[in-house]
């Protein structure tokens, strides 16, 4: 499912306009973004949890030379999955 289907599946859901719906949808999106960016977490109970987590520097190989390089350290973001949805998917 691509943004496009997911907006229009939540209206349908919803009872919503779609640009209203899409609206939401980017406004949650960039709520979600900005409290990453500042290194906190988003828990919808139930559903899950959007964190950032921190990744160490570490060695590894140029697959195309066999070159050993150091892959530097970084922040990415993460999602836990919460009990129901994990439930859910079963």
């Amino acid at each position: 499912m691509n943004k496009n289907e997911l907006v229009k599946d939540i209206a349908g859901k919803a009872k919503l306009k779609l640009s209203d719906t899409e609206k939401f949808v980017n406004a949650f999106i960039g709520t979600v973004s900005d409290e990453l960016k500042k290194k906190g977490k988003v828990t919808l109970v139930g559903f899950g949890t959007f964190a950032v987590a921190h990744r160490k520097e570490k060695r590894g190989v140029n697959p195309k030379t066999g070159a050993k390089i150091t892959i530097k350290a970084k922040n990415v973001p993460v999602f836990k999955p919460g009990k129901k949805l994990k439930e859910t998917v079963k």
